[in-house]
């Protein structure tokens, strides 16, 4: 039997060579080699209340290097999701914030929360960012027992303020003074959780302001329930 020759093509090498590149058409691909990289949504889901500064997001998460974020806003910055700006007198000093599709990605944010909070694995006993709290009672407020209430609630996480509003079961959330609000929680966003989420006793918390409204205000925001728990 005569063998013909076969002339084998080499493999042209892809004109995208980042390991981070799936060469998939796919938007879910397309969207890991956006915010897939280690740490990268976490930064942007820091800057969803507002512009923050390098130091704050530092804060914010104990784990990451200065190298490591410095990286990875550089990143979201190449990328459209973040940009960098000088605050105006008296302030000046440097801020990052997200983009107005950077915000975009907020629901990307709370979709994987609620999904991931039903592991067994998960442990809401680990650190938590301010802003990582507050996003999760707007991911996870329940609407019927929040209905009928209308009332503004603030937040001090040491330095950092924030103000919201509850109305029609949803929940709003900006940076900003807490000043005016109904009633007011202070104290370390892992004891916020803990109080939310873990049911410990209100009392861990400073509390200034309607403490009925307080008391009603923990109870508002439900996790889902566990895989193989019946839900």
């Amino acid at each position: 039997m005569k063998l013909e020759n076969i002339t084998y093509l080499k493999e042209e090498p892809s004109p995208r060579n980042d390991k981070r590149q799936y060469d998939d058409a796919c938007g879910t691909a397309h969207a890991l080699e956006l915010i897939g990289e280690r740490w990268t949504l976490l930064v942007l889901r820091e800057l969803m209340l507002g512009p923050r500064r390098f130091s704050q997001l530092r804060a914010a998460l104990p784990g990451i290097s200065a190298n490591v974020l410095t990286q990875r806003l550089a990143e979201l910055d190449q990328r459209g999701l973040v940009r960098r700006r000088k605050l105006p007198p008296p302030a000046s000093v440097q801020v990052y914030e997200a983009t107005e599709w950077g915000l975009e990605a907020e629901p990307i944010v709370q979709a994987l929360g609620r999904w991931a909070a039903r592991s067994p694995g998960h442990d809401p006993t680990l650190p938590i960012s301010g802003v990582s709290i507050l996003l999760s009672f707007r991911t996870m407020i329940s609407d019927k027992r929040a209905k009928g209430i209308d009332a503004r609630i603030g937040f001090r996480f040491g330095a950092d303020d924030y103000a919201a509003r509850v109305k029609k079961g949803q929940i709003k959330i900006a940076r900003g003074s807490p000043d005016g609000c109904d009633v007011v929680f202070s104290g370390a966003p892992a004891t916020l959780a803990a109080v939310v989420y873990g049911g410990q006793p209100l009392d861990l918390l400073g509390v200034t302001g309607d403490r009925a409204l307080a008391q009603k205000f923990v109870t508002l925001f439900v996790l889902p329930p566990k895989v193989g728990s019946g839900g």
